[in-house]
């Protein structure tokens, strides 16, 4: 994700949002449980995390639209830049019965260049996954945990008042996933790396027409 907000943002992250957690403590969310275990969020740490999220990150089948694919320096390089950033993004591990087994970047969308390409409202918290393993893919969990995290993501961030997602429209599975989580389609959108599905997650569905 770019670094660089649109410009009419900065004034709300330096106003209200100045010196403040932008995304409400996320390591503080806590565990929650899910129809394949308990599952929390755990906020990345580059020495215990990253050969596991690298090893991810070349799995090919990742690497087609994470694009992070090469040595480590690549995955840390990524890392790095939102952990040194003002904490509009979070990278995360998902630990699913205790055993980490899929990466996270839970981010403020209303303050990431992605706030250019639809009518965006204030707190909008968008969500990117992997599921790590290839034994954890192909048989739902995507979808479960995403309603999961999505459901965390509502519960802790109350000004929030709705999930934003942008997956990639080749990823078939991955846009299947977050239907099946409760998102709604919106439309399609030209991104820099991809032309992405537009879907919200809806803390009052019934309102949305």
């Amino acid at each position: 994700m770019d670094p660089h907000p649109p410009d009419d943002l900065l004034t709300l992250v330096r106003g209200g949002a100045a010196g403040a957690d932008l995304l409400d403590h996320v390591g503080d969310w806590g565990t929650v449980p899910t129809p394949a275990g308990a599952f929390h969020l755990r906020p990345v740490r580059i020495d215990r995390d990253l050969p596991r999220i690298g090893r991810w990150m070349n799995d090919p089948a990742v690497a087609a639209f994470w694009e992070l694919a090469g040595p480590e320096s690549v995955t840390e390089e990524h890392l790095r830049r939102q952990l040194a950033g003002d904490g509009r993004s979070v990278p995360c591990l998902g630990v699913l019965e205790g055993t980490p087994m899929s990466y996270w970047e839970i981010y403020r969308a209303d303050l990431d260049p992605l706030a250019r390409h639809y009518p965006v409202r204030p707190h909008d918290t968008g969500i990117h996954l992997l599921i790590g393993g290839a034994g954890d893919r192909g048989r739902g969990l995507g979808g479960v945990l995403l309603r999961a995290v999505a459901d965390l993501v509502l519960d802790r961030r109350p000004a929030c008042g709705r999930v934003v997602a942008e997956p990639d429209l080749r990823n078939i599975p991955s846009v299947a996933a977050f239907l099946s989580a409760g998102f709604r389609f919106s439309t399609e959108v030209d991104l820099p790396a991809k032309r992405a599905a537009l879907m919200f997650r809806d803390r009052n569905p019934r309102f949305v027409l």
